[in-house]
């Protein structure tokens, strides 16, 4: 039986983890999707990155399945795609879940608070 570490420890081993320099640096250049993968509530309690698009967890496969009806067509199977949430662990989990899907660069930023702290631009909630 597996537990949330062997997922975890499954996750980041395919989902590469970048620093939050490397993701602002990504931010500013433009041509890169970041999706915050919190839900709602956590969102509107502390703010997200500017212009991210904001899918929970619980409904990645339904808008990243380009043949499902909920389908988000900001993702893209060969978009570059950073991910964020709470502490890293959700945006691994939805990095997994993407590249199994088929989308073949999807990496992960970590938690929104670093991202904060680091000087990347923020929206409110």
């Amino acid at each position: 039986m597996k537990t949330a570490a062997d997922y975890l420890e499954e996750a980041n081993a395919v989902v590469p983890k970048i620093s939050a320099e490397e993701g602002i640096a990504k931010h500013k250049s433009g041509g890169t999707l970041f999706v915050d993968v919190r839900d709602s509530a956590d969102i509107a309690a502390s703010g997200t990155i500017a212009g991210a698009e904001r899918i929970a967890r619980g409904m990645i496969e339904f808008r990243a399945d380009d043949t499902h009806q909920m389908h988000n067509p900001a993702l893209k199977k060969d978009a570059e795609i950073v991910l964020i949430c709470g502490a890293g662990g959700q945006a691994a989990l939805s990095g997994k879940t993407l590249i199994d899907m088929g989308f073949t660069n999807v990496s992960n930023v970590g938690g929104f608070p670093a991202w904060k702290d680091a000087g990347g631009p923020v929206e409110a909630g």
